[in-house]
């Protein structure tokens, strides 16, 4: 008779129970490319932290990826028109500037004559790129359970003015890199003038 009580309140529905359910029916039902895409960035994120010496065209890589993964995340969900839209770009503007202003080009290496930087290693890039991975999967799982949330105007400004904060940091240290490259290159070009 103990067993059998015991069997049956192992059934019964408790929060625990709901929301152990709920984890494995969200993981369940993940799309695999979404962990393909979670795979590619910890191997960024963890290649970033070291210095690396890099073409200035893989400088784009990140900030390309993570800025089409945003803006394609808030057209599906949102739109890109409107408050949502002026959301991101005030989020992005916002933090591309301070973070342009916060890189110190004296400490970015350049190699004009084979047109690379070298970058030093950092983990900011790993977990923005995780905040922003994990953010994309909250707002689905959230549209998923709460489809009337595309509705809700706070909701929509709130998550595009994230993505926007999150992307400008990318474009901010690109904008840092390719500025010292600039410089780098202009500095260079008035050396060989002054000869």
């Amino acid at each position: 008779m103990r067993r059998r009580v015991r069997r049956h309140s192992s059934l019964i529905d408790t929060p625990q129970t709901r929301s152990n359910t709920m984890l494995q029916q969200i993981i369940s039902h993940t799309p695999i490319y979404v962990w393909a895409i979670l795979g590619f960035l910890v191997y960024r994120g963890v290649a970033a932290s070291q210095d690396r010496t890099v073409t200035l065209r893989s400088l784009f890589i990140i900030p390309a990826v993570m800025l089409g993964l945003s803006l394609q995340d808030i057209a599906n969900r949102f739109g890109l028109h409107g408050a949502p839209l002026a959301a991101w770009i005030i989020g992005a503007a916002l933090s591309t500037g301070l973070t342009w202003q916060l890189i110190d080009g004296k400490r970015i290496n350049v190699n004009r004559a084979e047109g690379s930087v070298t970058v030093r290693g950092s983990w900011l890039p790993l977990a923005l790129m995780m905040a922003i991975f994990c953010a994309k999967y909250a707002v689905a799982i959230a549209f998923a359970m709460s489809p009337a949330l595309r509705q809700e105007a706070l909701f929509a400004v709130t998550v595009c003015a994230t993505f926007g904060l999150f992307n400008g940091v990318f474009l901010g240290r690109l904008l840092g890199h390719l500025a010292a490259y600039l410089k780098a290159a202009s500095q260079a070009g008035l050396q060989s003038a002054a000869n």
